[in-house]
């Protein structure tokens, strides 16, 4: 059963630039009440899309030059990267524009 995975801005070159998988980061905060609200949703993608996409979170507290590297301006900001690259993003606590979103990646 796949877990949402926290990374940093290491694992997110490796695993969400250079991984083989579509990848969905959730850009949070643990002072945000939305993106908490969001948390059981990302969740359950994760579960839902193992091995067919990489589900991760980004703490944005911990890693504010990623978060800034992709303009993130408000937390939950979801990005959507597909070989490498950013191709769509979410903001807000919205769980089937987020789903659709992935559903374009595969």
């Amino acid at each position: 059963m796949g877990d949402t995975r926290i990374i940093n801005a290491e694992q997110f070159e490796k695993e969400v630039l250079g991984g083989d998988l579509p990848a969905v980061v959730d850009f949070t905060a643990t002072w945000c009440g939305p993106c908490q609200a969001l948390a059981p949703a990302i969740d359950e993608l994760a579960r839902e899309y193992d091995g067919r996409a990489l589900v991760a979170k980004v703490d944005v507290d911990k890693e504010p030059d990623l978060a800034a590297r992709y303009g993130v301006m408000s937390v939950p900001t979801v990005l959507f990267f597909k070989g490498g690259e950013k191709v769509d993003q979410v903001m807000g606590n919205f769980p089937d524009k987020i789903k659709k979103s992935l559903e374009a990646l595969l």
